[in-house]
């Protein structure tokens, strides 16, 4: 049967790349974000390559909170059924605290916790519904440990959301739920949201990456760093190391 995959941030960076991945597997697509044109390109690009495929597209601002209800249903009205939801919409702005950048840290907490919280809110509303279905949350490598500087707001957003996702994963494993909810830990892929960042160790290009993701994601495991190696050695590592060593590296 063809799974439907509902995708939000779909425009660029990661959101698109997964899209492309996803279609090639021959998944039908629902696809959200701002930008409706860049949308509009790519709907039209995955149709002419796979003519088989269903592509929906919608303009969604996950700030909007009202607006990601509606566009997550009227997705699921559009195909029946929403076999998985991927919370992936996101920024990467961010400045340290105390340094007069209060609005840039609020904005980064605003988009990627609060409207994180919106879209998983929305998604589990819908699998609850179906009794059936797989939620999937892009969260980071830096969610592991606290990090410095410009990354100190960004990372806990990263850690708040992967918090979220492992409080469902009990809550769904105590009614023995058929809900399967899988977070991800993203290593430095090469994308938009990086491309000023100067210290990006191990960094892949977005293809690499984007297929190493859609591996994981079918793979339905709870917790996955991607790709996996180097990252899920390092991120064992990191979660141990001193204070002390990890301002030395960041």
């Amino acid at each position: 049967m063809t799974q439907t995959v509902l995708i939000t941030g779909a425009s660029s960076g990661l959101g698109e790349g997964m899209a492309r991945e996803f279609a090639r597997k021959g998944c039908n697509l629902a696809l959200c974000a701002r930008r409706t044109e860049r949308l509009e390109e790519l709907r039209e690009e995955l149709e002419r390559s796979y003519p088989g495929l269903t592509v929906k597209v919608r303009a969604l601002d996950v700030n909007n909170h009202d607006q990601v209800f509606e566009v997550f249903e009227d997705f699921r009205n559009d195909f029946g059924v929403l076999d998985r939801i991927i919370v992936n919409a996101g920024i990467g702005k961010g400045q340290p605290l105390g340094s007069g950048k209060f609005r840039a840290n609020l904005q980064t907490a605003e988009t990627n916790f609060v409207a994180a919280l919106a879209q998983m809110e929305a998604a589990m509303e819908i699998f609850r519904d179906q009794n059936r279905g797989h939620l999937v949350v892009v969260s980071s490598v830096t969610a592991v440990r606290g990090m410095p500087g410009n990354v100190t707001t960004y990372a806990a957003t990263k850690a708040g959301i992967a918090a979220l996702s492992e409080g469902l994963r009990v809550e769904l494993a105590k009614k023995r739920s058929p809900i399967r909810v899988t977070t991800l830990y993203p290593g430095y892929i090469r994308t938009a949201i990086n491309e000023k960042v100067k210290n990006t160790p191990f960094i892949v290009d977005a293809k690499t990456g984007c297929a190493a993701m859609v591996k994981a994601i079918e793979s339905e495991k709870p917790e996955l760093y991607v790709p996996g190696w180097p990252w899920t050695p390092l991120g064992f590592v990191l979660k141990r190391l001193p204070v002390g060593v990890l301002a030395r590296l960041f």
